[in-house]
């Protein structure tokens, strides 16, 4: 190698390195394996005011919803759609009781999303979303969007239960 290589080589721009997949940026065409169990990402919504996503998960017929929130930590919580309806004249209460546990509001608020792929609310939009848990950790989220409610029931998950495995 001559030394106008060696010198050349030395001043060269080399290419930036990839910029390191965050479990925020998985979309669909993505797999994730949550509590040993792997799922295709088929759609996502990301809350724009918040640092939150809620990723569409299939692994065969069955369907489950990953809600991901980074705050001082990243919180993960899993989700199966619940079909039913809402009974409520007066908005959505404070205390809701379901199958004999009591679930307790822990959070209500609103903001713009952004829709890909398949998910419950198909177009971007301003959602509303309740939050409970009851005194055993079980979740129960309402989200409403265009005059539509969507309920769901979850758990918490550990971080370490949750590996991004190929991402598009």
């Amino acid at each position: 190698m001559s030394l106008f290589k060696r010198i050349h080589g030395l001043f060269a721009k080399h290419e930036p390195l990839p910029a390191e997949r965050s479990i925020l940026t998985v979309g669909p065409g993505d797999v994730v394996e949550v509590s040993l169990v792997t799922y295709q990402v088929t759609g996502r919504i990301q809350n724009v005011s918040r640092n939150a996503v809620m990723l569409t998960l299939q692994d065969g017929q069955q369907i489950r919803y990953l809600y991901i929130e980074e705050r001082e930590q990243v919180v993960y919580q899993l989700y199966s759609a619940i079909d039913g309806r809402l009974d409520f004249d007066d908005g959505v209460p404070t205390t809701i009781e379901m199958d004999g546990v009591y679930y307790n509001l822990e959070e209500h608020y609103s903001g713009h999303v952004t829709a890909q792929g398949k998910t419950p609310f198909s177009s971007s939009g301003e959602q509303h979303i309740w939050q409970f848990q009851s005194d055993q950790r079980h979740l129960l989220r309402i989200e409403w969007q265009d005059g539509r409610f969507m309920l769901y029931e979850g758990e918490f998950v550990l971080s370490a239960d949750v590996q991004v495995l190929r991402g598009t």
